[in-house]
């Protein structure tokens, strides 16, 4: 199986673009309607639903940021009654508040769609056996891939992340051919099953759907080798739908956009201009079929680029490139949206150190770890041990509450942390990503 819907996946650019344009008049028709914060926007810039006509009139159209979610949380840019959402998710926010995310019936039917295409694409079918180690719960990663695996009429094994061992021996007992987690986590079990001393051959593995983190060339090259299988790279945002945005296909050229669901740009950060094809800038979508939370010019910060000529494997989706950075200063650790803000919010409540931190992200065994240095007072430097280690387990305690993330905390001496004149220097990241 090359595709999993043909028409669509390999469809002619013109076609593609008329099926764009009728969907995209009709999102912009159902959000002016149904979502006051986008009617208020519009009318800012002079805007009616008429005078959209097709994706040539986007630029006329007012960009959608995650703080615009945010303010107004919970449910208040839905375009349809909580009544009618059958499922809700949330992404972490800079400050505690999170990003909320609401499906109806259809819009899990899409998801499932657009994850269909995405397994399909890494070489999945009906007889496949899916091992699903992405995280369930409010994150969309375990629940888009289950529901994409169980569209395809694949067995799914919903193991969700943790405890390696048991994973491995899943992977060896039930058959799994096809796995999908965040590639760092990939490399952890490949080490297990090295430890456990497991040969290759004992498993059926074939390939694995990765994503949630960025992921490098070598670092894919190194999960490719350790457990002898394809391994492509799939791209999500839990506003826009969650994994099944992008995927790649085994010709790894990138990663092929499901564009008759979002449409995407490329703008330069700072005029907001839209460039031309194959230039590098901040990747913006716009959701032209999704019903609960549709987001007209959503602006990532994901630094990207797009590539229009067709595929060797056939589908004319437009491909983007792997995202290579960011126009704002999030981190992801081990899949989970880190701000630097959320930690100087927790330090500023305390009141117990001075103002000054450092975050330093690192690969350990092949996972993702954070340790966070913050000063200490110069009354703090002169107490005893023990009080420093409570204020220190207590840091790390509120800050693991704040990002639901395991983090290292070290106090260090008053004015050891490096001032700058211009915006301070909060992270360091020795990743090799």
């Amino acid at each position: 199986m090359l595709y999993w819907n043909q028409s669509r996946e390999c469809m002619p650019r013109e076609e593609m673009q008329k099926l764009q344009n009728e969907r995209l008049i009709k999102t912009v028709k159902r959000v002016y309607h149904n979502v006051p914060y986008y009617r208020a926007r519009m009318q800012e810039k002079g805007i009616e639903p008429g005078d959209i006509k097709g994706i040539e009139d986007l630029p006329k159209l007012p960009f959608t940021y995650k703080q615009d979610l945010r303010d107004n949380y919970p449910f208040g840019t839905f375009a349809v009654p909580l009544s009618e959402i059958v499922r809700i998710h949330a992404s972490s926010g800079t400050t505690g508040k999170k990003t909320v995310v609401g499906y109806t019936r259809s819009d899990i039917e899409r998801w499932s769609e657009v994850m269909a295409r995405t397994l399909v694409s890494a070489g999945a079918t009906k007889e496949s056996v899916i091992q699903v180690a992405y995280g369930y719960g409010l994150f969309t990663g375990g629940l888009g891939a289950h529901y994409g695996a169980e569209k395809l009429g694949a067995s799914v094994i919903p193991i969700s992340g943790g405890n390696t061992r048991l994973q491995v021996e899943i992977m060896k007992d039930f058959g799994t051919t096809i796995l999908a987690c965040t590639p760092s986590y990939a490399l952890y079990m490949a080490e297990e099953i090295e430890e456990a001393g497991i040969k290759l051959s004992e498993l059926k593995l074939k390939a694995g759907v990765f994503g949630a983190e960025p992921c490098s060339d070598a670092m894919r090259n190194e999960i490719e080798r350790k457990l002898g299988i394809l391994a492509i790279d799939i791209y999500g945002l839990s506003e826009v739908i969650g994994p099944g945005v992008a995927s790649e296909c085994p010709c790894k050229c990138g990663l092929h956009i499901q564009e008759d669901h979002f449409i995407p740009e490329i703008i330069d950060p700072e005029t907001e201009e839209v460039l031309p094809p194959g230039s590098q800038g901040e990747l913006v979508f716009t959701t032209i079929t999704k019903e609960g939370l549709p987001l007209i010019r959503y602006r990532t910060r994901d630094v990207s680029s797009l590539e229009y000529s067709p595929c060797a494997c056939g589908r004319t989706l437009v491909r983007m490139s792997k995202v290579t950075g960011r126009t704002d200063d999030m981190l992801i650790i081990r899949g989970v949206n880190v701000f630097p803000s959320q930690i100087e919010s927790v330090l500023l409540e305390m009141g117990d150190t001075a103002p000054h931190y450092l975050i330093i992200v690192d690969r350990v065994s092949n996972l993702d770890v954070m340790e966070v240095w913050v000063e200490m007072t110069s009354t703090m430097f002169s107490d005893e041990v023990k009080r420093i280690e409570d204020i220190e387990k207590n840091i790390r305690k509120r800050i693991e509450d704040t990002l639901g993330l395991s983090v290292q905390v070290k106090l260090v001496e008053p004015k050891s942390i490096e001032r700058s004149q211009g915006k301070a220097k909060r992270v360091i990241d020795k990743r090799k990503i």
